[in-house]
């Protein structure tokens, strides 16, 4: 705008050349131009109109404004508008908020609302040269509230207009909130806001309301009652009145008052008593055939008429040709049928069923009989049967149709504006069949502003609507969502809705079928709530229970490592101090008890080397020794120390299998898995029971090995089965977790079935449950059959029988330089040739070399970016022959200590036993 400014043609007008501005000019541009809000400066007498880009869209339509008077440009508005600017130019500010100005732009003059400021300008001398116009255009506010003002009092008027009278009660003890005016009528004139029902109606005790209004309250749902008798101390006799309850909530779904509502129904009532009495007249009149003929049969305005047993008028009354048009001949020339409505046919049988072959009378039955003009009428027929004929009553109402129909409408409007005032914390509309809205509350409208940006209102499609407002997904959704309620069902679901531009939100909705007095739907309704706090709140409480569980788990991780801590410094305490005494012995050259000493170190380690096989087993990584097992000679050895430690009040049965197959397993992990299981199996009968222990050779097949998530092949179990109370389907899955325990707190760690899971998963098999609460647990460990037979007798060799070596080389890798130096002073001393390396690069080195070398013994966690086993594959690659030996505190690779190994290898686990590594050595290089 600017540079329009420069090249305009200011010399032909009043404010002459640019260069020949004034100071005060430049400066005001110069600020106006700066401005990010609509502003134009009007300038000298003419007020001479200059004003930046912000400006342009307040003119709309109208010619280039730039260097105009205000005069000429707003002239439609002028004489509005002068009065202003005389204040400005006298020096006075004026703001305007809401100023109504006709504008003449988009070719016709419009209502449009300005809030704007006129700020007098000065020049260098101190006199008003000009004004400024700081301006924003509020059409739109203005006439959105307008319509929102229009919406409520159209709201209003209709809650005026309902012929029912209502009442808002507050809390649990149901204070009157408000009551209209029909219900002040209803009741009388009494005190009744602030009161609760139980004061202000005490002569209700007995009735049945208080109960009534309690029930809902306590429940949330609502309630509808007709014709509900209700006698009060200040109306006369007995009244009777239709009544509906709905509860009302606040934004948390918490119910805090009742909406009750309704209309005094006494005069229909008395009227339904009424007509039935006369009915009961009536038919005896009939039956006494006392209008048959005479002067009440002309003059009567009720149709009487006579059919005979074959279905044809004998007699009709004048009534009949001045109501339907036919003349009595031309009624008694047809059977009835001629004349009812197709649709009526079959009812209407059945009523002259009734009457003419069984013998009864027919009350109050209502169908449509045909005019001479082709039009139907509805009638209603009092029928009584005597002598082979049919002696009727008939009556016209169809003017009473047409006002029951009227009345529905209105009922449904009734319960339309019910659930309005009933849930107005929700978001509510109400459609048709069509789609379109019979009504919707105002914080619906406002939640489709937010979200879709429109704004629905009485009488749009909300098919329509969406198609223009909503995204693809949203209009499917809303469609399905609607035609499952236009088909009658009643449901609730969750979706999320919105514009992603605008905002996005999650969405409860309650469908409802919407239908009049008869039955017959008219439509449906939605009651819906905005749950994406809520939804967000579950989200981070189920973070938040997560964390809680990992904090427990860290917890018991803590009390794990510091009771191994405990345990270690004892043991390391026991070592060191045998250590200390054996060195101040041997300073003084006393020998004498220091085999106790050395019995007591090794002991102590011994202690920590089962420890720490208990540690791996936790974690999954412990290093098995594998060996050919016969399960059932295990669990016949361990058969007493399962008795003694299930204790008398459990029977224990073992069954082992005939011609059971071997397994090649780590027996004392099985012995201490199968302990573990038997005394889960003791903890889960606390009254006793029956703990049974069984073996089994198993063929899987694909599905069977598929279900046990196994291989195919041959397997042996061994199951461990209770009587005991089960476990709960939802927690089977969770049993083998680390820390998780379904025992009370301080009862268990949660950690020994998973040492169980974890030994029998490296061993290459699978443990399944199989649990019925009540009824007791079997669990069963499969092992991979072991092609072969089982050892006979555990090796029972001395280990300090040292095997001595005949000059073997033997290439010992190990990152640990005190381990290093002691192995190669015991194999040197056995009679090997010793070379060491630190680490896995530097050994494979010399692997690769041209030097002899017999055994590889390696660690398998190693330095350097090699371990121990691709050592070993890749020192094979130059050596084919080499045989080696693994020594491992801890298993980096499943491939070590789980029968995956390669022929030639083998591996021991730290710390071992010198005579131990010795022996294992000979035997390797002899190829045992």
């Amino acid at each position: 705008m600017g540079a329009r400014i420069r090249s305009f043609d200011w010399a032909s007008g009043p404010l002459g050349p640019i260069e020949s501005w004034p100071t005060g000019l430049r400066v005001a541009v110069d600020l106006m131009l700066a401005s990010r809000f609509p502003t134009c400066l009007f300038w000298g007498p003419d007020l001479i109109a200059i004003y930046n880009d912000s400006f342009i869209p307040i003119l709309g339509q109208k010619p280039e404004a730039l260097g105009q008077p205000l005069r000429i440009t707003w002239s439609e508005a002028w004489a509005d508008l002068k009065p202003i600017t005389d204040k400005a130019l006298a020096g006075e500010s004026t703001f305007i908020e809401n100023f109504l100005v006709p504008v003449a732009r988009r070719g016709f003059i419009e209502d449009a609302w300005f809030t704007f400021c006129y700020s007098p300008v000065f020049d260098e001398h101190g006199n008003v040269a000009g004004m400024l116009d700081t301006v924003v255009e509020t059409t739109e506010k203005v006439l959105s509230e307008r319509q929102s003002r229009q919406d409520s009092e159209r709201q209003q008027a209709l809650l005026a207009q309902m012929p029912g009278f209502a009442c808002l009660l507050s809390g649990p003890e149901h204070v009157f909130a408000y009551v209209n005016d029909a219900y002040i009528k209803l009741v009388g004139p009494r005190e009744l806001i602030g009161r609760s029902v139980r004061e202000a109606f005490p002569e209700l005790q007995g009735q049945g309301y208080y109960e009534r209004l309690d029930r809902v309250f306590s429940t949330g749902k609502g309630l509808s009652v007709s014709a509900n008798p209700v006698r009060l101390d200040q109306q006369p006799g007995e009244r009777f009145v239709d009544l509906i309850y709905e509860p009302i909530r606040d934004e948390n779904g918490v119910v805090t008052g009742i909406f009750v509502g309704g209309y005094d129904v006494t005069d229909r009532v008395v009227a339904e008593t009424s007509l039935r009495e006369l009915n009961i007249e009536l038919e005896r009149r009939v039956v006494e055939r006392t209008l048959a003929r005479g002067r009440a049969w002309q003059v009567s305005p009720e149709m009487l008429c006579v059919i005979n047993a074959d279905g044809y008028f004998e007699l009709t009354n004048p009534a009949w040709e001045s109501t339907l048009g036919w003349t009595e001949a031309e009624m008694a020339s047809a059977p009835y049928t001629y004349f009812v409505h197709p649709e009526d046919i079959e009812p209407s049988h059945r009523a002259w069923i009734d009457a003419s072959e069984r013998g009864l009378p027919v009350l109050r039955f209502e169908n449509r009989y045909r005019t001479k003009t082709g039009n139907y009428r509805w009638l209603s027929w009092v029928a009584v049967p005597e002598d082979g004929k049919v002696y009727c009553i008939t009556r016209d109402v169809q003017e009473e149709k047409e006002h029951a129909a009227a009345l529905a409408e209105r009922t449904a409007e009734r319960d339309v504006l019910a659930e309005i005032v009933g849930t107005t914390d929700a978001f509510i509309q109400v459609l048709d069949l069509d789609y379109c809205f019979l009504a919707i509350n105002k914080a619906n409208v406002n939640e489709y502003e937010r979200v879709f940006g429109v704004r629905p209102a009485v009488g749009d499609n909300l098919l329509a609507l969406l198609d223009n407002a909503a995204g693809p997904r949203d209009r499917e959704n809303a469609r399905a969502l609607w035609g499952r309620a236009m088909a009658g069902e009643s449901f609730t679901e969750q979706d999320e809705f919105g514009d992603p531009s605008l905002d996005r939100r999650y969405y409860e909705m309650r469908f409802e079928v919407l239908r009049d007095k008869f039955g017959v739907q008219i439509g449906a309704f939605m009651m819906s709530t905005d749950i994406t706090e809520r939804l967000r709140e579950q989200r981070e409480l189920l973070s938040a229970q997560e964390a809680l569980r990992q904090a427990q788990k860290m917890e018991a991780v803590g009390q794990l490592t510091g009771g191994i801590a405990h345990d270690f410094n004892n043991l390391l305490a026991a070592i060191s101090g045998s250590l200390q005494l054996i060195k101040v012995k041997l300073e003084r050259g006393n020998t004498a008890g220091i085999d106790r000493y050395i019995d007591m170190s090794e002991n102590s380690v011994r202690r920590a080397s089962a420890l720490t096989q208990r540690l791996l087993a936790f974690s999954r990584r412990q290093t098995l020794d594998p060996k050919p097992t016969d399960i059932n000679r295990l669990m016949s050895g361990m058969e007493e120390l399962v008795r003694r430690t299930v204790g008398p009040s459990v029977e224990v049965e073992v069954r082992g299998a005939d011609s059971l197959w071997a397994t090649k397993v780590d027996a004392p992990q099985l012995e201490n898995a199968l302990l573990n299981l038997c005394i889960n199996a003791r903890d889960a009968m606390p009254q006793g029971g029956k703990l049974a222990i069984e073996t089994a050779n198993r063929s899987l097949d694909e599905r069977a090995a598929r279900e046990r998530e196994l291989p195919p092949g041959e397997y042996v179990s061994l199951s461990v089965t209770d009587t005991g109370s089960g476990i709960p389907p939802d927690l089977v899955k969770r049993i083998f977790d680390p820390f998780f325990t379904t025992k009370p707190l301080g009862q268990g760690t949660g950690l020994g079935l998973s040492m169980v899971y974890g030994f029998v998963r490296q061993s290459g098999g699978q443990v399944r449950v199989d649990s019925a609460l009540g009824r007791g647990t079997t669990m069963c460990i499969y092992l991979p059959r072991h092609i072969g037979n089982a050892d006979e007798s555990e090796e029972n060799t001395s280990a300090r029988l040292v095997a001595t070596g005949d000059d073997e080389t033997i290439l010992l890798i190990e990152d640990e330089e005190t381990i290093r130096s002691v192995m190669t002073e015991v194999l040197g001393e056995a009679g090997y040739r010793v070379l060491s390396a630190p680490d896995g690069p530097s050994g494979l080195r010399i692997l690769q070399g041209a030097g002899r070398i017999d055994l590889l013994i390696t660690d398998v966690g190693l330095p350097g970016g090699l371990n121990g086993r691709q050592v070993a594959d890749a020192g094979r690659e130059h050596r084919p022959e080499l045989k080696v030996l693994f020594i491992t505190g801890y298993a980096e690779t499943v491939a070590v200590g789980n029968g995956l190994m390669a022929h030639g290898m083998q591996v021991m686990t730290k710390p071992f036993e010198i005579a131990g590594l010795a022996n294992k050595v000979r035997e390797m290089l002899d190829g045992a």
